[in-house]
């Protein structure tokens, strides 16, 4: 029998049995779960856990370093959207870079820099391109148009990662999780069963979801019966837009010119097989972004890896709200809307 939203959100309210720990792994997730104020219509017992899932969030400072490097080189400049610009490096962000005469500037859209380009011919810009499976498609189109349109002075600087590798990486480590809130951005790309042999090997249900409130509780509810049931598949809660198969034409892009790599994750080290770099024959539009692995924290109490990994909340950090605010992030987990620590901090600090 179907319930109504309001019976489902009552059921979820009155949930007195074992605790159960869903991690989210889409920063847009986070987010969205933070605007509806989705934790307080839940019972104590079902505790949702933010994982790695915000791109800008888990990039090394490794990467910021070099694009400040890059940025700083003379007729070098260095575009990227608004997001990355106050990531910590190890010294200093893009927007402090800048603001000691490096040349960083923000765009809306990566085409963009292709105009910027043509507008400026004895500049090199190097695209910050970071992101998942959802947007390395994205740098795919404007890869085909650097080349079909033979611009010479653009290059990217990739942080490119997949989730499987890293999903992987958790559980081997052991991170209590119960089930997972697959990513629906990256599921409409990969197709939902991109997540079934994870799902087998661990013994772990994902549901796939989509963005509004109700579309959220929806797939808790489903993945809250999966786990008392000990139903370990992959179940699509949001087929307006996920299909079980992946996009083809986009899975062909990114097999065209990308190479699956390992890759440093913010806080967490290196992941093999968990990141996406240029295949060799493209290599005169890389900026040089293998082994960007480094990660140091500009301060030591910074909690950002622990948060990533699910053991520990925002609210456990003790930068968290005090010498850590979105006026003056510690670390890249609120600096970005899609970030845990953002996303809490926009809440009052509600849990």
């Amino acid at each position: 029998m179907s319930l109504t939203i309001e019976e489902i959100g009552k059921r979820l309210g009155e949930y007195e049995g074992e605790e159960i720990r869903i991690m989210e792994v889409c920063g847009s997730h986070t987010a969205a779960i933070a605007r509806y104020g989705v934790r307080s219509i839940l019972s104590p017992k079902i505790r949702l856990i933010s994982g790695p899932g915000c791109p800008v969030c888990v990039t090394p400072t490794a990467y910021v370093d070099r694009l400040i490097e890059l940025a700083s080189t003379p007729k070098t400049a260095v575009v990227s959207f608004g997001d990355l610009f106050r990531v910590p490096g190890s010294r200093y962000s893009l927007s402090e870079a800048k603001g000691r005469g490096a040349d960083v500037r923000m765009v809306y859209a990566p085409m963009d820099t292709l105009k910027l380009a043509v507008e400026e011919p004895d500049t090199t810009f190097i695209f910050a391109a970071v992101g998942f499976e959802t947007t390395a498609p994205v740098y795919t189109l404007m890869l085909d148009e650097i080349i079909g349109k033979g611009i010479g002075n653009v290059k990217l600087l990739t942080s490119l990662k997949t989730m499987p590798g890293v999903l992987r990486w958790l559980l081997d480590s052991e991170t209590k999780i119960h089930g997972f809130l697959a990513p629906g951005h990256v599921c409409a790309i990969t197709g939902s069963e991109y997540f079934a042999p994870l799902a087998k090997e661990y013994h772990k249900p994902f549901a796939v979801s989509g963005f509004e409130a109700e579309e959220l509780l929806i797939a808790i509810y489903g993945l809250v019966q999966m786990i008392r049931e000990g139903r370990c598949s992959v179940e699509n809660f949001y087929p307006s837009v996920v299909s079980a198969g992946a996009n083809e034409v986009a899975v062909s892009q990114l097999e065209k010119y990308f190479r699956v790599s390992a890759a440093g994750w913010r806080g967490f080290g290196v992941v093999e097989e968990s990141g996406l770099l240029l295949k060799p024959e493209y290599q005169q539009y890389d900026a040089g972004s293998a082994g960007l692995f480094e990660d140091r924290k500009r301060n030591k109490a910074c909690s950002c890896g622990e948060i990533l990994k699910g053991e520990k909340t925002p609210w456990d950090c003790p930068l968290f709200g005090k010498a850590c605010t979105p006026q003056n992030p510690q670390g890249a987990c609120m600096v970005s809307y899609e970030g845990s620590c953002l996303a809490a901090f926009s809440t009052g600090g509600q849990n």
